[in-house]
């Protein structure tokens, strides 16, 4: 518990310069990467014919997302269709398979990164760099650009612009994701990660076999997947590899690397509010300075950041307690049978990382929807397993790429909009009435991903082609089924891999619901953020419910619960909830 402690004192502490930083970043101010910078991002622009200072409403925004997204999943897709005939191929890897092609480039594009193959055999050198490592670049930009226009059409004062998409992805990659990525890479090659063109190393074992190991570009993949909140591994066995993540420490910096940049969206969210809401006094005819006592916290944060992170961490401690302990419990069949248990459920895990480090990592990569696993999540415990599966479901505790933020802030337009009928008080929120048009939105962007989910889910049920997938009938295979399309529609792309899922049914069903998951609730949350700037401020008055303190944060975490319990319990308590019952009887 104490390594646990002090990893995320640790984390908090960090954030706060990084948070910072890339504050500055969204909110267009000078940083000290600019002087060399601003000459790669203008010769981007040249090279793109991209006019930095042309702005574009919501919807030009978000058709510029996409339609830049679609294009590199053809080329990517074109790639891999193509990668045995292509250079950098040292191991001579054949073409992939269209439809496991067509899932590989959607998972990475939407920066999922669902594996149905095996890194180290299925993908060339070429491949591992252009389609993966690139895509966790401009897949983690395109996520983390959505977000800062997202924040921009909340806070700003404009009734209509949210921003460039180009240059908001050009200004992320060159400033925040490879300046951190080539820092990151150079302290895991430092601790043992390979770095290199090289093909397959052969060894003998202990046994007398000899084994073929893979090696190649991994440290560069290996912090981007991290600080992108990508998750995909070069290899198979990912971040459980002694390849991939050989030490403690490198453990602890693939973990800060995918906490920093969703809890740092927070904090722009709240310091670009509070901008606004400085700017709006300072413009006022009638404004009276006020001598305003700011807390630390605030100071951090911003005031409406501050319930917002309140509202993700009271959700993420909730599950991290409950994977810990349940994982500590250890297995009572293993029991039974004379197995000692004192070191908690080991089945699946690292003994160098033990059940502490494994259920915090498990709870962070799908907390963070990153997918990067050090354990295999198939072998938690019913509980345990069950912890990162409702996370996922919930899509609201951090998330990756700026993902977190946005839903966050649609329930919290939730909760307001409740609090609301209940004192029959039209609902305010950062100042702005929400009414009819910006309700609907935000009910659609809520029920898209459970719908997702539990749809093909369903469809999965009853398809002989989906139940085919499944290796442990009974409630656990509703299990290995259940978290693979919440995976998917999370963007997460972790997976109960006892799931047979590299199969046409489940490279096309999970491909769709990656597509939608991570399209459709970005566009809808765009058009939320442009209905909202159209709109006129309103002034606080007695009846306002304000929105950035504890009580808020846990009616936020309240309305969350509730919702989940709704919308998943059902299907929860047929699956990991009637295992453990099972299990434990």
């Amino acid at each position: 518990m104490l390594q646990i402690i002090l990893t995320l004192i640790i984390y908090l502490l960090l954030l706060i310069p990084v948070g910072n930083y890339v504050y500055q970043v969204a909110a267009g101010r000078h940083t000290f990467a600019d002087p060399l910078m601003d000459r790669v991002d203008g010769g981007i622009y040249r090279l793109c014919g991209i006019s930095p200072e042309r702005t574009m409403d919501w919807k030009r925004y978000a058709i510029a997302l996409i339609g830049t997204n679609l294009v590199m999943i053809l080329v990517g897709y074109g790639i891999l269709r193509f990668q045995s005939i292509l250079f950098l191929n040292p191991n001579g890897i054949g073409d992939m398979d269209p439809s496991l092609s067509f899932n590989t480039i959607i998972s990475f594009m939407t920066n999922t990164n669902l594996q149905h193959y095996a890194g180290e055999s299925g993908l060339s050198c070429l491949s591992q760099m252009l389609v993966i490592t690139f895509m966790m670049f401009v897949s983690a930009a395109s996520g983390y650009a959505a977000c800062i226009a997202f924040i921009r059409g909340l806070a700003g004062k404009t009734p209509d612009q949210v921003g460039n998409f180009y240059t908001d992805l050009v200004r992320i990659i060159t400033r925040v994701l490879l300046p951190f990525s080539v820092v990151g890479g150079l302290l895991l090659v430092w601790q043992g990660v390979p770095q290199n063109f090289s093909g397959n190393l052969v060894v003998d074992t202990v046994e007398g076999a000899k084994q073929a190991i893979a090696t190649g570009p991994v440290a560069s993949l290996e912090i981007i997947k991290h600080l992108g909140t990508n998750g995909g591994g070069f290899l198979g066995a990912n971040s459980a590899t002694p390849i991939e993540n050989p030490t403690i420490l490198t453990n602890l910096i693939e973990l800060w690397s995918m906490m920093l940049l969703p809890g740092a969206c927070v904090i722009t969210f709240g310091r670009m509010v509070h901008d606004r809401k400085a700017a709006e006094q300072q413009s006022s005819p009638n404004a009276v300075p006020k001598a305003v006592r700011t807390s630390l916290t605030a100071r951090i944060y911003g005031r409406e950041g501050r319930s917002i992170f309140a509202a993700m961490s009271i959700l993420f401690l909730v599950g991290l307690g409950v994977c810990f302990w349940a994982e500590s419990q250890g297995n009572p069949m293993l029991a039974a049978v004379g197995l000692n248990q004192s070191m908690g459920s080991m089945e699946g895990k690292e003994v160098r990382f033990g059940v502490a480090q494994s259920s915090l990592f498990t709870t962070v990569t799908t907390s963070f929807t990153t997918g990067t696993v050090n354990n295999m999540h198939d072998t938690l415990t019913p509980l345990g397993g069950m912890v990162p599966m409702l996370h996922m479901m919930l899509n609201v505790v951090f998330g990756g790429k700026g993902v977190g933020l946005m839903n966050m802030t649609m329930y919290a337009i939730l909760a307001v909009f409740i609090c609301g009928l209940m004192i029959g008080r039209t609902p305010e929120y950062l100042g702005k009435k929400i009414e009819g048009r910006e309700m609907k939105l935000v009910a659609l962007s809520i029920i898209i991903h459970p719908l997702l989910i539990l749809a093909f889910t369903a469809l999965a049920v009853v398809v002989p082609a989906g139940l085919a997938g499944i290796t442990n009938p009974g409630y656990h295979g509703l299990s290995q089924i259940l978290y693979e399309y919440a995976s998917s529609a999370a963007n997460n792309g972790s997976g109960f891999e006892g799931l047979a899922d590299n199969t046409l049914f489940w490279n096309i069903t999970t491909g769709v619901v990656m597509f939608l998951g991570r399209y459709l609730p970005v566009v809808l949350q765009l058009a939320v953020a442009g209905s909202l700037m159209k709109k006129r401020f309103v002034n606080e008055s007695t009846g306002t419910l304000h929105t950035d303190g504890i009580g808020f944060a846990v009616i936020l975490v309240f309305v969350v619960y509730i919702f989940a319990a709704l919308t998943f319990f059902p299907v929860l308590a047929l699956g990991p909830i009637a295992e453990h019952l099972t299990l434990w009887a």
